[in-house]
């Protein structure tokens, strides 16, 4: 038997626990930031709110010392280790942050989930039922809709998947009915069971949804033995029911998106802020850090111990501090690539994809990814998403680039104002888009209006 020595170079990729607490950060909103650090003051006692800082920065007026240290941020070779020993020397550190958030109203009336709550703690249900609804309840999307299967809550609560169903079902009928379903069918029959409809609408629903979601109303007719004046009293029926329950209440009206980011303009140039005025300045704990110097007094094990927390504590509060600085970076630079738009021009966004933000501030496209998911930007011509400013491109008839963004803006538009009756079919479409200027093909139609959710011209006829 003979032992062979053999030698492979490959490459792995190990993050360290800076950089994937970082890549956590980034991905969150300014609302669950506050949360995230909130969480971390909890479960580390090395980590402080720097009270004289906080309030400082509170009182603190906008103005250049505000834009001196975004523009400190802007460097990448800000010396992060030098700010760091700083911090372990003076036994505090502390980020600065827009000193104030802007005037958004929020509504003084409890949330639309929270209202629902209300209700079914009045319904007199048990303990594990409560908590049952309540699962239900934080799993429910913005429409109204239960978005884990039945089978998941059960699990994780350890309880019969037919008592959540039991539990889901009384929520259902709450006001208003509906909420909590999974699908757009039960959602409708939830409605209808608190109203008085003649039973072949029920039926409509309850067996030929398929059909009658795609427009076969000649089958159903058949199947059901009704007249056309049945199926078009059905049709008005259901056409009155709600399919997102959630938007019923009013609350929604007056629902205020934060945004994470500002941006004002001022003679022409554009300035970036984050919106994290509501963030406590943080530092490392004194008291931990005078612990850690008594090498003689302090046995190794605590030593270790409150290494390990300082450690902590300075990494959150470095990706804290990264994460704004990332966050104002990619902004100038999608400002840089889409100046016409915030000039004003609506027609002016141009296509950009990742890549193209990526390569412009050095970093990975997932970076690009966390930073611009789920954040709004407040503009001098309105409130965005950040991937609002992501689109592929395409040639127009005159040879210029154009984002698929306005594209698809011209496709609703054409959609919008056609005849119901008479719809236009892909064909028909590629006409139109080429009079507004847009040469594109059927097949490419097709794809923009199934991303859209456009139904075909068959299912958008109106009797």
């Amino acid at each position: 038997m003979t032992l062979k020595l053999h030698l492979s170079q490959e490459q792995l990729l190990k993050l360290t626990p800076q950089q994937i607490q970082l890549s956590a950060l980034l991905q969150l909103p300014i609302q669950n930031l506050e949360q995230a650090i909130d969480e971390e003051l909890e479960k580390n006692p090395a980590l402080e709110i720097d009270e004289e800082a906080t309030l400082r920065k509170l009182e603190r007026k906008k103005g250049d010392e505000n834009q001196d240290r975004y523009e400190s941020y802007d460097d990448p070779e800000y010396d992060w280790e030098s700010l760091f020993s700083r911090a372990n020397r003076s036994a505090g550190f502390s980020y600065g942050g827009h000193e104030e958030s802007p005037d958004l109203p929020q509504p003084d009336t409890p949330g639309f989930f929270e209202k629902i709550l209300q209700q079914i703690r009045t319904s007199g249900l048990s303990e594990e039922d409560m908590t049952i609804a309540e699962q239900i309840i934080w799993n429910t999307d913005s429409d109204g809709y239960l978005k884990v299967p039945v089978e998941n809550i059960a699990y994780r609560l350890n309880v019969a998947s037919e008592k959540v169903e039991g539990v889901l079902h009384l929520i259902q009928q709450m006001d208003p009915p509906g909420i909590g379903s999974r699908d757009l069918r039960e959602c409708l029959l939830s409605q209808m069971r608190e109203m008085d409809v003649p039973d072949y609408v029920v039926k409509i629903v309850k067996y030929h949804f398929d059909d009658f979601a795609n427009h076969r109303f000649e089958q159903i007719i058949r199947q059901l033995d009704i007249s056309r004046e049945d199926l078009d009293k059905a049709r008005k029926i259901i056409g009155r029911l709600n399919p997102k329950p959630a938007s019923d209440d009013s609350s929604f009206d007056n629902y205020v998106v934060v945004p994470d980011l500002i941006v004002t303009e001022e003679n022409g140039v554009f300035q970036v802020m984050v919106n994290d005025g509501s963030i406590p300045e943080l530092k490392i704990s004194s008291t931990y850090l005078e612990l850690a110097s008594r090498k003689k007094k302090v046995d190794k094990e605590t030593r270790d111990y409150l290494k390990k927390k300082i450690d902590s504590a300075r990494w959150f509060i470095q990706s804290v501090y990264q994460r704004r600085d990332t966050m104002v970076r990619v902004m100038k630079a999608i400002i840089k690539r889409q100046k016409p738009f915030f000039e004003g021009r609506p027609d002016g966004l141009k296509p950009m994809i990742l890549k193209d933000i990526a390569e412009d501030v050095g970093m990975d496209i997932s970076t690009i990814s966390r930073v611009t998911n789920g954040k709004y930007v407040q503009t001098p011509v309105g409130l965005y998403e950040l991937k609002y400013f992501f689109s592929e491109g395409m040639k127009d008839v005159d040879g210029d680039d154009v984002s698929t963004r306005l594209i698809k803006q011209a496709l609703k538009e054409i959609v919008d104002r056609e005849d119901k009756q008479h719809p236009l079919n892909d064909e028909k479409m590629v006409l139109a888009l080429k009079e507004r200027g847009f040469n594109i093909a059927r097949r490419t139609v097709a794809k923009y209006r199934e991303q859209m959710g456009i139904p075909v011209a068959r299912l958008r006829r109106e009797l």
